[in-house]
């Protein structure tokens, strides 16, 4: 018969199955976190090699980035002479400026005022006669009112238009005279030019050479020159590019292993055969280029020597080492065409030169004729003794001054006294670059040099064609002159510098007993002469209400509490420095003696600060669109001095500061560094008790 079960062994085999179960999950999960973990490392891989192939990507098309620009400079050194004569020739005409002087534009001051149309003011009808009455009575006397508004504007509309007119009229007499003042420079230097005059010639050329759009960037363009008028031949030096123009490299690979750039050496006959043929095509472009200038016909031939400035191999000094030299006539050179020429071969066998078998090696020639066998030679002034600048003649001071810009390896010259144009020396720098035609003017003064002095310089310059202007003078500048001359092509010289650089080049002269023209300093205890200061005045865009203060300092430490000029302290002890009523448009002025501050102050600090008494909420973010202006005694005004804006939530702002130079003049520098804590804050720093 069947024996039933109790039971205790279908539940053991239960447990057993679930157990089993657990297990099979236990197994089912651990396989599905393997193949997840190798899912990932394989993405992980793929994404590793597909950054390394995008990092090689990257480097290899850098790799043929670098070759392609070493091909391009190899490719614009062989085709230099090619491209230089496809360029313009420069000509008087580039020079000339056309009569053409924009029209008149009022814009909306052309337009008459709308007057107010009658029918538009029509009565409205009432209910009564007496109500239509006053109805009518009101609307004439609304277009009366509009009809005299309108009228009113109409004739200030007129005016303003005149004004405008009377303005323009004036501008353009004046624009219209300096275009007819330039070009009669022009005709005047063109006409030098057929007469032969050698200033000009020696002027024109340079100039035809610097601006010629026939060289590549990087490439020198330093010019000694001197023209021969009786055989009509210009004699120059031109500085030809040294051996590193052409790239050593020739290639670039990049090399995964070792991930680095490989680059492949240019074979050293190949990079000296270029170097060499380069040399030629330069000099050839430099005889293009003045031939194809001179319109004139002043040019029957042209003495040239092209020269690297390096070190001597031999002495190992710094020299200018002439790699080839030409004397090429007119009629040679026109019969050659350039652009199918090998440049070695025509420079050498075409035009009878001598070009350096091993310029690489800075093997040099020896030229036939150079600038300074024409003349312009270097000449030393003065004896034994000193010469005194403030005694000496005022021709023998302006030939001093042309020696010492010929001592300084310049060209240079005096003019005629008359009609010289405000130019008392006539100069060209031969450097690259910053090289160029110089104006000088020289002032014998005792006093400081007026900023009027240094804008008509400027002037001059812009007359002349010039690249630089340079003021000398035995005494000194202010600080009105420098902000004029700031950013413009201009150099001041003051009496202390003259000296020095004239010892320097082996010249000679001394100002009176002192040998230094910045005037004796005022001792701390003499109170400041009243007509040697200037005005600064301080304007700025929105309402808000400011203090704006001075801080006479050494360095950057306030001198004393003294010497912090504010509202409950309107002046330094002696009033070098004090505050001023501001005039239209200012809304502040300090009055300043620049030349009676403090021998241990060497700046002046500018700063302004919100008022708290009332504008206690307010914060620098309207003040915009500020400035300085430096004015005269008499009020005339010297020049302006951006300052910066101010920003959200600061309370006070350095406006900048007036530096004292090792000359005695000053400099204005642009401030701008704000604070939140207000002036407080700010004077702290400056080493002053807020308390």
């Amino acid at each position: 018969m069947s024996r039933r079960s109790n039971g205790l062994v279908g539940i053991w085999a239960e447990a057993q199955r679930q157990q089993q179960r657990q297990v099979e999950a236990q197994a089912r999960q651990q396989r599905e976190h393997e193949r997840q973990q190798r899912a990932h490392e394989r993405a992980l891989a793929r994404s590793h090699r597909e950054q390394q192939a995008a990092y090689r990507q990257q480097r290899d098309a850098e790799a043929r980035r670098r070759t392609e620009e070493l091909e391009a400079r190899v490719e614009s050194l062989q085709g230099l002479l090619a491209f230089g004569c496809r360029a313009p020739a420069f000509t008087t005409a580039a020079l000339t400026r056309p009569e053409e002087i924009a029209g008149f534009s009022p814009g909306q001051l052309a337009y008459p005022v709308r007057m107010p149309d009658p029918n538009q003011y029509q009565a409205q009808s009432g209910w009564t006669a007496n109500r239509r009455a006053q109805a009518q009575a009101e609307a004439r006397t609304r277009f009366e009112r509009d009809w005299q508004a309108a009228q009113a504007a109409e004739t200030q509309r007129q005016q303003q238009l005149a004004a405008y007119q009377q303005q323009y009229d004036q501008w353009a007499t004046a624009q219209l005279t300096e275009i007819r003042r330039h070009n009669a420079g022009i005709d005047e230097m063109a006409a030098a030019l057929r007469s032969g005059d050698p200033d000009a010639a020696v002027d024109y050329f340079s100039a035809a050479l610097y601006s010629s759009a026939a060289w590549p960037e990087g490439l020198p363009r330093q010019i000694t020159a001197a023209y021969d008028s009786a055989a009509r031949q210009l004699v120059l030096n031109w500085e030809l590019p040294k051996y590193d123009v052409v790239p050593e490299a020739k290639s670039v690979r990049y090399m995964p292993s070792a991930d680095q750039d490989k680059e492949t050496a240019r074979p050293a006959a190949q990079r000296r055969a270029l170097y060499r043929d380069v040399l030629a095509q330069c000099l050839l472009l430099v005889l293009h280029d003045l031939f194809a200038a001179d319109e004139f016909g002043a040019l029957e031939s042209v003495a040239l020597n092209g020269f690297v400035d390096d070190h001597d191999p031999a002495t190992g000094r710094q020299a200018q080492l002439f790699l080839a030299t030409v004397m090429a006539a007119r009629s040679t050179f026109a019969g050659l065409h350039l652009e199918q020429v090998n440049a070695a071969d025509c420079l050498v066998d075409g035009l009878r030169g001598q070009l350096s078998a091993r310029p690489d090696q800075r093997a040099t020639v020896r030229p036939s004729r150079v600038p300074e066998d024409v003349g312009n030679a270097v000449v030393t002034h003065g004896g034994d003794e000193e010469p005194d600048l403030y005694e000496m003649d005022p021709l023998e001071f302006e030939s001093l001054v042309a020696d010492l810009f010929r001592a300084m390896g310049m060209q240079a010259v005096t003019t005629q006294r008359s009609n010289d144009g405000g130019v008392d020396v006539d100069a060209l720098d031969p450097t690259p670059i910053r090289g160029g035609k110089i104006v000088v003017q020289v002032k014998r003064y005792r006093s400081t040099v007026p900023p009027t002095a240094v804008r008509d310089l400027y002037g001059t310059v812009q007359d002349a064609g010039a690249n630089k202007g340079v003021l000398v003078t035995t005494s000194g500048f202010g600080p009105g002159s420098h902000t004029f001359a700031n950013g413009k092509p201009l150099e001041l010289v003051s009496g202390s510098e003259l000296v020095d650089l004239l010892h320097r080049h082996g010249l000679r002269g001394r100002l009176g007993n002192r040998g230094s023209s910045v005037p004796a300093q005022r001792t701390e205890s003499t109170p400041a002469a009243d007509s040697d200061h200037n005005i600064l005045g301080m304007s700025w865009s929105g309402s808000v209400a400011l203090d704006v203060c001075a801080l006479v300092c050494s360095g950057n430490r306030a001198l004393d509490d003294d010497h912090f000029v504010f509202y409950n302290n309107p002046q330094t002890p002696y009033g070098e420095v004090r505050s001023f009523p501001a005039a239209v448009p200012d809304k502040a002025a300090i009055r300043v003696s620049f030349d009676a501050l403090p021998e241990r102050s060497d700046r002046l600090v500018l700063v302004a600060a919100i008022d708290p008494a009332v504008n206690p909420d307010a914060d620098l973010s309207g003040f915009t669109e500020a400035c300085i202006r430096l004015l005269a005694p008499s009020g005339a005004e010297l020049g302006r001095l951006e300052v910066s804006d101010g920003r959200v939530n600061e309370t006070a702002l350095v406006l900048g500061s007036f530096r004292r130079r090792s000359t005695g003049d000053w400099d204005f520098v642009m401030g701008g560094k704000g604070y939140r804590g207000g002036l407080e804050e700010l004077i702290r720093e400056y080493g002053i008790n807020a308390q």
